[in-house]
């Protein structure tokens, strides 16, 4: 053999594979074609692929308390991003605090039962907390809630029920004459309230929920919650600034979901909308620095209340890039985490650990 053809049989060898992968791009490229825009083809992709959306199981109960981050996004909307939200699921009960545009969806999207939700706690009554109460009264009533979606919060909560009440009082009855009073019982349409007080606002079957007042003026009053559940604990801060009534809440809790407002990145928005004559923009950037907790002093908060894990949701503004999210870090513990729409805690009870799933 030649040394000519000793050194062409590489050469044809990838030649052949490149060919071989050609066709493959191709051939798959034709069935991508075949099931999106042939009548027979998307019949067959639906047959396969529609019962998958079935095969999610009701979410397990888990020894211990379970958090799963239903909206991590605020007032300034970012894609992608319900706003606050935040779900305890404790044994066998669901406790959501605060519901802003988009909750719902992401609980759709995760595929995590609403059935066992037995109350939403309300921090105050921004619309970026209650928007999404509508929605996610809805699909719990739909999926097969058991008792009246249950309102709780500071003064004020009647109001904010009554008025939800009467703005989808017709929607309710139509989808109970539709789908009929068997599948969705009247009287579970409507929302109930209760104002409540600092202090213990709920405890039975082994949790306890107690709510303590924040500083968000003028909003006033505003709470927080903790939550205490078979040695495990977590506390959700709403919106405030650091005060002495948050640090003795968040006193040795397994995990702190706090808000959070990166300075630098405000600041610079706020320089940059003045510089190009968004005076509007540029006034509410510089209004809300005086009323969130900065990212730069969490750290110190969570060492000094002995805080097992710090995560931070209702970032301001939202992250949308990786340099943001760096920014937001910069200024945070190392073990400190952004939240996530759907990420998840949870906290085992007989243990110390906080697992992060993320989505």
């Amino acid at each position: 053999m030649s040394p000519k053809n000793t050194a062409e049989m590489p050469m044809r060898k990838v030649g052949r594979i490149g060919f071989a992968l050609a066709l493959v791009v191709i051939s798959a490229a034709g069935l991508g074609w075949f099931f999106i825009y042939t009548k027979s083809g998307q019949e067959l992709a639906l047959e396969a692929t529609i019962p998958i959306l079935f095969d999610a199981q009701p979410t397990a109960s888990f020894d211990g308390l379970r958090v799963f981050v239903c909206g991590a996004g605020s007032p300034l909307i970012a894609p992608a991003h319900a706003q606050s939200c935040i779900a305890v699921l404790a044994g066998e009960a669901l406790y959501v605090v605060d519901a802003g545009t988009g909750a719902a969806g992401t609980f759709q999207f995760a595929g995590e039962s609403l059935v066992p939700l037995r109350a939403v706690l309300l921090t105050h009554y921004h619309s970026d907390h209650i928007t999404g109460l509508p929605d996610l009264n809805l699909n719990s009533w739909v999926q097969g809630r058991r008792q009246p979606l249950e309102l709780l919060g500071p003064a004020g909560v009647e109001r904010v029920a009554a008025g939800l009440n009467e703005a989808f009082a017709l929607d309710y009855g139509y989808r109970v004459a539709h789908h009929g009073a068997a599948m969705l019982p009247p009287d579970l349409g409507p929302m109930q309230a209760r104002t409540v007080a600092a202090g213990v606002v709920l405890a039975r079957d082994g949790i306890t929920i107690t709510a303590f007042p924040v500083d968000h003026r003028p909003v006033v009053p505003a709470f927080g919650y903790r939550f205490d559940y078979r040695g495990r604990s977590v506390v959700i801060s709403g919106d405030t600034v650091v005060t002495e009534t948050l640090r003795t809440a968040a006193t040795d809790a397994d995990l702190l979901l706090q808000d959070g407002l990166s300075l630098p990145i405000i600041s610079a928005l706020a320089e940059a909308a003045d510089a190009a004559g968004a005076d509007r923009f540029a006034k509410i950037l510089n209004d809300i620095q005086s009323y969130h907790a900065h990212v730069s002093e969490l750290g110190e908060l969570a060492a000094s209340a002995g805080v097992r894990q710090l995560a931070l949701y209702h970032l301001l503004p939202t992250p949308r890039n990786l340099l943001m999210r760096q920014v937001f870090l910069r200024e945070l513990p190392a073990d400190a985490v952004l939240a996530q729409d759907g990420m998840i805690f949870e906290m085992p009870s007989g243990s110390e650990d906080v697992h992060i799933l993320r989505p």
